[in-house]
């Protein structure tokens, strides 16, 4: 008689506890926003080449560049952060000029990079895009192209007296992206 009282209590107690409805609207409120991080252009020359060149512009390439204004990216991009590093180890004082480019190659930003001769630091800089205090997120939904030039502020007989000296140019991005 015991087993079967107990037996019944747990029963009552069970059926009679209580249990929050289930709410399957949750997901229409979850939201997604991953932060992507992605490298975007590296480029490295040695001072013999800077020395080499004729005139003050060493080297100025436009590359194709087309992630930025991918629907997917382009519609759902947050905000985010390029991060520029620029590492001189040659005897060279050197600018840089990072353009973005459109498709019909309208300047829509542009990086001023200035570098003092080796020894020096990395330069580093971050430019936000889509934060109150940032730059347009169109910059970056109409970039199709991005064109780098680099000059030579110093002169072509020098040579740095570290081991291998060049110029190393890189960026990389961090975005938030909403996937739902």
């Amino acid at each position: 008689m015991k087993k079967l009282f107990f037996i019944f209590f747990v029963c009552f107690f069970v059926l009679s506890s209580c249990v929050e409805e289930q709410n399957f609207d949750q997901f229409d409120d979850l939201a997604i926003i991953p932060t992507i991080e992605a490298s975007i252009l590296y480029v490295e020359s040695p001072e013999s080449v800077i020395n080499d060149a004729t005139g003050a512009v060493w080297y100025t390439q436009t590359f194709n560049f087309d992630a930025f204004n991918e629907n997917f990216f382009a519609e759902n991009v947050l905000d985010g952060v390029i991060i520029y590093e620029l590492e001189n180890t040659t005897s060279k004082e050197l600018e840089v000029i990072l353009e973005y480019l459109d498709e019909a190659g309208n300047v829509l930003d542009t990086e001023t990079f200035n570098i003092d001769p080796a020894p020096t630091a990395v330069l580093r800089r971050e430019t936000n895009y889509g934060t109150p205090t940032g730059r347009s997120l169109d910059i970056l939904r109409n970039t199709s192209q991005i064109r780098v030039n680099a000059s030579n502020l110093g002169d072509t007989t020098s040579t740095s007296s570290l081991q291998d000296p060049k110029i190393i140019f890189r960026s990389s991005g961090k975005f938030r992206v909403e996937l739902k």
